[in-house]
């Protein structure tokens, strides 16, 4: 296909622009896929993976709550994992993998319709493709299940809005509508998808000030915003009834500067540009941003030009980058309505996760600012060298004599770009083009590139700067990934999974174990009580086996080797008695002082004793009651109480039976010494 004159844009081809945008797409998603393969499943996956194993494919299991987040298609995807393939990671990366794709595909077609051909289409797919802001959504499932889904609905709902704007046809109100209930499906947070559509019809679509554009919006494609008005209350109603709110207070207004400071100056402005350049591990989550102060001003120094550049080259860049601010704040606003003052506040700027919706809006806006939004008719037929290019609303003949085949109607019409029919003979679409789009001319000049207002001799050097300016972004980009890729691959819970898999493949069929926490740096204790072994090994093939009373316990040790167990808490002081401590016959009731009390809880409870014969016996600690058996000779017994004090009494309650001990611990289950 050949670049027809006056073609804006560029020097390549539809279709090479085409193999380029998919090249890049592949690039994006084998790369990001191998990030991802580095690292392993972190915190919540693990609690979501739990729940998927403890519940049947119900409606009430999909639209549970997730610490407040509703995610009934996330829910469903880990549920189909855990019950087909288990507690494993691979799924989630191909999964992540595909999403990528999609949204990368999507988002180029939303470019071809919504912009102007040319070769520089390529710069905001890159940035959408390659941003570090991305690379959590990408790599750790508990984000992508939800962040994934919500972009792909993001730029499915613009370019739905696009195509009815550009046509009038109804059908791209189905798609609209179809989008945004793709993206609350699986993240509330979806919801913002409702403004961005209009402030973005309104900042692209209309003309006139603000109060002017508003009213032509609201006017001109009222179907659009009824129809979402009606969803979003009938989802609001739905979420509010259902949730608790998540809204907190800052505790000062430093607290809100600080917040801003880090979101805008931190997070966004670097990982715009390729940054931040360095991370700041987090455990077995994703690392948090800390870009050097030198980089925080690279980055604002960066976008601060392009909107400079842009605003002066073309004049609906300022209402793009306006949008982008305004999206901006929304989710600040958002994000400060539901992080500041909680234990998390002081990182909650720095948390990409938090605005990687972003950069779906900022490169929409590099689009519109760089490229240009699309002639509403660009009437092309294929031609050959030796053929005149005719443009006309009338049918047309080529020079052979046979007609050429004219795409024509409203909205984007041009060789690389799919394009509607006409909805009706001589049905004009909802909206003038905007100022800065007139209507193609088929002897007009070539509208500017991005050069355009720079005079012919300096040319040559500002190409040299972009050019270099590009290289540096690619590099700092392939540095930060790279540099993310290295923290997220530390994975605690992965040696640890795989540790305990290596030894339970091994243990005696008689290996029991009490029940207890997994380590804080594989399921932090806030996620109690999904943090216990008993949960948190419920998606495994093989499981540990959990008792609440035995005479030989082992325990799994913070690395995941089965050790031999012991009582790791306070124990009786010494009794009277040499060579026996304290002596218990049969309807006798002792009295052992602990050496430091316990408070009321659930213990574990080990007693060393020797008996002379069997029979059974009673241990009370405050109003925590248990009995267990007594075997003749040296023996041992673990078992549960729940209860506190700083006592306990022994009862011999049955059989002809003289008890010594001096050893009995109440707390927690650990590994002995060797």
């Amino acid at each position: 296909m050949s670049t027809a004159p006056g073609r804006p844009g560029g020097r390549l081809s539809g279709d090479r622009i085409a193999t380029a945008a998919l090249v890049m797409i592949a690039v994006s998603v084998l790369w990001r896929a191998q990030v991802a393969s580095r690292g392993f499943l972190a915190a919540d996956d693990y609690v979501l993976i739990t729940q998927a194993a403890e519940s049947r494919l119900t409606v009430e299991h999909l639209f549970a709550l997730y610490n407040n987040h509703l995610m009934p298609g996330g829910r469903l995807l880990i549920w189909l994992v855990t019950e087909y393939v288990g507690l494993a990671y691979w799924p989630y990366v191909l999964l992540m993998a595909i999403g990528q794709a999609i949204l990368g595909i999507t988002f180029f077609r939303l470019l071809r319709r919504m912009l102007r051909p040319s070769a520089l289409l390529l710069l905001p797919l890159g940035l959408l493709l390659f941003s570090p802001l991305t690379l959590e959504a990408s790599t750790w499932w508990a984000v992508g299940v939800n962040m994934l889904p919500m972009q792909i609905a993001m730029v499915l709902a613009v370019s739905a809005q696009v195509g009815y704007v550009q046509t009038g046809r109804r059908r791209h109100l189905v798609s609209l509508a179809s989008a945004l209930l793709l993206g609350l499906f699986f993240f509330e947070k979806s919801i913002l998808i409702v403004p961005l559509v209009f402030l973005l019809t309104a900042a692209c679509y209309a003309d006139g000030g603000p109060v002017r554009a508003i009213w032509t919006t609201i006017r001109r494609w009222w179907p659009s915003w009824l129809m979402l008005t009606v969803l979003s209350l009938g989802f609001a109603a739905a979420y509010l009834g259902r949730s608790e709110s998540s809204l907190r207070r800052p505790e000062s207004v430093g607290e809100v500067f600080s917040f801003l400071t880090q979101m805008f100056g931190s997070t966004v402005m670097p990982g715009l540009v390729g940054g931040p350049w360095q991370w700041l591990g987090a455990g077995d989550g994703a690392p948090v941003a800390s870009p050097p102060q030198l980089g925080t001003w690279v980055g604002w120094t960066i976008v601060a030009a392009v909107v400079a550049a842009t605003v002066r080259q073309r004049r609906r860049a300022g209402r793009a980058w306006l949008l982008l601010a305004a999206y901006l704040l929304m989710v600040a606003g958002m994000l400060a309505a539901t992080r500041l003052g909680s234990a998390f506040s002081g990182v909650a700027g720095g948390v990409p996760r938090y605005v990687s919706d972003v950069v779906v809006v900022a490169a929409i806006c590099l689009g519109v600012a760089v490229v240009g939004l699309a002639r509403r008719t660009d009437l092309t037929v294929p031609t050959t060298p030796a053929q005149p290019v005719i443009a006309s609303t009338t049918p047309a003949v080529a020079a052979t004599g046979q007609p050429a085949r004219l795409v024509s109607g409203h909205g984007v019409i041009h060789a690389e770009a799919p394009v509607d029919p006409e909805p009706h003979p001589g049905r004009a679409a909802p909206g003038p083009p905007p100022a800065d789009v007139p209507p193609s001319n088929p002897t007009e000049p070539p509208t500017p590139g991005l050069l355009g207002p720079v005079p012919e001799r300096y040319r040559e050097a500002v190409t040299v700067v972009l050019v270099l300016l590009l290289v540096a972004v690619g590099l700092g980009t392939v540095w930060t990934t790279a540099r993310y890729g290295d923290e997220w691959a530390a994975k605690s819970g992965r040696s640890y999974i795989d540790t305990v898999r290596i030894e339970m493949a091994s243990a005696p069929p008689d290996t029991v174990f009490f029940d207890a926490p997994v380590p804080d740096n594989v399921v932090p204790r806030l996620s109690s009580p999904y943090n216990l072994q008993s949960r948190f090994f419920r998606a495994f093939g093989t499981r540990p086996t959990f008792v609440d009373e035995t005479d030989n316990a082992s325990v799994l040790d913070d690395l995941g080797r089965i050790q031999v167990a012991t009582i790791v808490g306070s124990i009786i002081q010494p009794g009277p008695q040499e060579g026996c401590g304290y002596r218990v016959g049969t309807g006798e009731t002792v009295r052992m002082p602990l050496n430091e009390p316990r408070f009321e809880w659930h213990w574990v409870v080990r007693i060393g004793y020797l008996s002379s014969a069997d029979g059974t016996a009673t241990l009370r600690l405050g109003d925590g009651v248990a009995q267990f058996p007594i075997r003749k000779g040296l023996n041992q017994r673990f078992f549960r109480i729940t209860g506190g004090g700083d006592t306990v009494e022994l009862t011999v309650t049955s059989g002809e039976v003289s008890l010594c001990t001096n050893e009995i611990a109440i707390g927690d289950p650990a590994p002995r010494p060797e």
